[in-house]
């Protein structure tokens, strides 16, 4: 499996404790931002087993999502509901620029 699955894995670990956060202050945002960071790995995962397009497809659905993922964070950022978000979002930097690589190859 790809490196950048497990990188995704480990963003995953980092964000459950400030997913718990956030569904005490905003339970809609909070089931949003994990639909999005699910779908990063399981993207990841489905495209590393296809060919082709339908392998780049995959791997721009789970950048859609990383990207969708940062949005959430921003926006509960925004309001309040959680703290300095710096070093999740490098990491979410990281699996964004490696996912732009592996779907415009």
């Amino acid at each position: 499996m790809l490196r950048i699955y497990h990188d995704s894995l480990d963003l995953i670990r980092g964000l459950e404790p400030l997913v718990r956060t956030l569904e005490r202050k905003d339970k809609d945002l909070a089931r949003q931002l994990r639909r999005a960071a699910t779908s990063i790995p399981l993207n990841i995962a489905e495209g590393f087993r296809r060919n082709g397009k339908d392998r780049a497809h995959h791997y721009r659905i789970a950048a859609g999502s990383a990207a969708e993922t940062g949005a959430a964070l921003d926006v509960a950022h925004a309001w309040g509901h959680l703290p300095n978000l710096e070093a999740l979002l490098d990491q979410l930097d990281k699996i964004r620029a490696t996912l732009w690589k592996l779907s415009n190859r």
